[in-house]
């Protein structure tokens, strides 16, 4: 009943929190309007290119570049709407002049990129955006944040792809991410680094990524028995029964899964799988296979998740694990940068960077006292890729944008130009056709999970002399 007594506020609404194009452009830190304020006063709006890049990468040798479309699409629809600017003006601190100034806010400059689903190294650019200064501070927050979660979930999800050796990696992960849409961009990351697909629905409507399921402890808890909900399960989805087996007892769940797939074979269908979710996996599937196998049941797989990462999956193979795919969640999406087996590690980010290297044609660096690896490499940038006699890569090397680079393919390609898109985007499936091949061509002493060999990455001779000349 509603309550209408005086003085009563009615109870107020709930929020979603979901972002709209609308609203992407307070998408930005507070400093990011203030310096645009201070800039606006002083009439300075130079020509700059900022670079987006890493320094160090947190685990492993290499990354793997993704979130480039959704960055792309917040510097082409970027808008201040009336409603945003009086908002902003309502709080007293920006002026009306400069509010003004961004009502018709339109990008005219240039955007290089990276494709995603390339393999890069540290303190490569992996974007330049060109243009004038007001305007490209303002992507700053948007891009970091895309940029440095998707590319630290496509590598985590690259390196889990390669230790399953070509066993299916299934993102599990939603549930465990740090946020909504970090859910569906952890899905989308780790189908471009090679996951097979995800549990999450929205995903496969917004991404075409293939979805997968199969039932949770709760379908069998509510039932009499566990047989009773397994002959449930497998009467909905005759041909895509994959039943979940450690809600009381593994192994009397196995041969529950045995009897329901001897009655799915008399009406002619199949079980596909059963999951292991709990225990020792190693140990469990190993019984697992052997009651399958007695019941002559050799074509159902064995589906393992639970606190899975490339360390605990490699660890699993490696002593005979007969483990068929995978289910990884926490770890996959929130990047988890430790080592499971020692425990070593450190935070989950990757520490991306946006800054500024010109000024109106001028180099422009930094050199931090306090803090040398701080330092940013001045001018605007090239990386070049260098491949050996049978097409892998031997090495990178950094050049000034306008050095005359005879070896090498550039990678950074044009993707805005004059405030247009000149780039068409591939699909998801393309892109993580690009990241297969491309990881191919990387040797194995800078992909493996221990004793890994740092990738070449050397600078142009001219680059170095400019580094020495920063004041």
């Amino acid at each position: 009943m509603k309550d209408t007594r005086e003085g009563v506020l009615p109870p107020k609404t709930p929020l979603s929190a979901l972002l709209s194009v609308d609203e992407m452009s307070l998408f930005v830190d507070y400093y990011q309007l203030t310096m645009g304020q201070a800039d606006f006063d002083a009439q300075n709006n130079p020509v700059i290119t900022a670079n987006y890049y890493v320094r160090e990468i947190p685990q492993g040798q290499y990354l793997i570049a993704a979130g480039l479309e959704q960055v792309v699409h917040y510097v082409l629809n970027l808008r201040f709407t009336d409603a945003t600017l009086d908002w902003l003006a309502e709080r007293g601190d920006l002026h009306a002049d400069y509010l003004a100034s961004l009502k018709d806010f339109r990008f005219d400059g240039t955007v290089f990129a990276v494709p995603e689903g390339t393999p890069v190294f540290p303190n490569e650019p992996i974007i330049n955006v060109t243009g004038r200064s007001r305007d490209v501070q303002l992507f700053e927050t948007y891009l970091l944040c895309v940029m440095n979660f998707q590319t630290l979930i496509a590598t985590k999800a690259s390196r889990i792809v390669q230790a399953a050796q070509g066993r299916p990696v299934f993102d599990f992960g939603a549930r465990r991410a740090h946020g909504r849409d970090a859910g569906i961009l952890a899905a989308r990351a780790s189908f471009i680094g090679g996951a097979s697909g995800t549990s999450l629905v929205l995903a496969g409507r917004y991404f075409d990524i293939p979805y997968v399921g199969t039932m949770a402890h709760k379908f069998v808890s509510e039932r009499p028995n566990e047989l009773a909900a397994f002959r449930d399960y497998a009467a909905a989805f005759p041909n895509n029964t994959t039943l979940l087996i450690d809600t009381y007892d593994t192994l009397e769940g196995a041969r529950n899964a045995c009897i329901v797939a001897k009655e799915l074979a008399a009406r002619g269908a199949q079980l596909r799988a059963v999951r292991l979710d709990s225990g020792d996996l190693l140990k469990l599937s190993k019984q697992v296979r052997r009651i399958l196998d007695a019941e002559g049941l050799d074509y159902v797989q064995i589906i393992a998740s639970h606190e899975l990462d490339e360390f605990q999956i490699d660890r699993l193979l490696s002593k005979g694990a007969p483990l068929d795919s995978f289910g990884v969640g926490t770890r996959l999406a929130t990047g988890a940068n430790f080592d499971s087996i020692t425990g070593e590690g450190g935070t989950s980010a990757l520490g991306g960077v946006y800054k500024l290297v010109e000024s109106d044609g001028r180099p422009v660096g930094k050199r931090s006292l306090d803090e040398p690896s701080k330092a940013t490499i001045p001018g605007k940038k090239q990386v070049y890729r260098l491949t050996d006699a049978a097409g892998n890569y031997a090495k990178d090397r950094l050049a000034l944008w306008d050095e005359d680079v005879s070896e090498g393919q550039p990678l950074l390609i044009p993707i805005i130009q004059d405030g247009e898109l000149v780039s068409d985007f591939p699909s998801l499936h393309d892109i993580q056709a690009r990241t297969t091949t491309e990881l191919e061509k990387l040797s194995d002493s800078h992909k493996c999970l221990t004793n890994v060999i740092p990738y070449a990455v050397e600078m142009h001779p001219s680059l170095l002399a400019r580094m020495d000349g920063i004041p």
